[in-house]
């Protein structure tokens, strides 16, 4: 009896550090993200292969898998910018908030902010704050994020709707004859 309540003591221990918290995987994306605009990038990849398999969902993970078979290059990635900063300049990222703002309906909201530019030329721009939502899941016991959306212009956009859309303009370009 005795070595069950120890078992059972110990797993209820276990359980929260084995799923994590909804922040866990947008910490590990923004980590991504803060080494790629260091002078020193080792060029860290948001979706190489541990990073995938470890921080996104089944249905993300099949999304990019598709949208990946038309690279924006001959090589590579679907994309063709940053996708966390949505841009292809930058300067190292500066005041990063991650606020996880509730759960409704099994998914989390965590919203990210950040400043970009940092080393631009005008307070203006120095000042612009960078916003994210991050949709969260569980999966398998873990928390994994399941959609980026950014704001631009006041309007958010969904990185897996364009994962979509990457697909489908694929898609058509192969079947037009050449």
């Amino acid at each position: 009896m005795r070595a069950l309540l120890v078992m059972i003591f110990g797993l209820t221990l276990a359980t929260p550090a084995l799923a994590g918290g909804a922040d866990d995987p947008v910490k590990a994306v923004m980590d991504i993200a803060t080494g790629r605009w260091l002078e020193s990038s080792t060029g860290a990849d948001y979706f190489d292969k541990p990073a995938i398999d470890r921080l996104y969902s089944k249905a993300f993970q099949a999304d990019y898998h598709a949208a990946e078979k038309y690279p924006a290059y001959d090589e590579g990635s679907p994309f063709d910018y940053d996708v966390v900063t949505a841009g292809q300049d930058g300067c190292p990222l500066k005041d990063i908030k991650i606020d996880p703002a509730g759960e409704k309906a099994g998914m989390t909201t965590v919203n990210v902010s950040f400043r970009l530019w940092d080393c631009a030329e005008t307070a203006e721009e120095k000042a612009r704050i960078s916003t994210l939502r991050f949709d969260v899941v569980s999966e398998d016991g873990r928390s994994v994020i399941d959609d980026i959306h950014r704001n631009a212009d006041g309007k958010w956009d969904s990185l897996r709707a364009e994962m979509h859309d990457i697909v489908k303009f694929g898609q058509e370009n192969e079947s037009k004859p050449q």
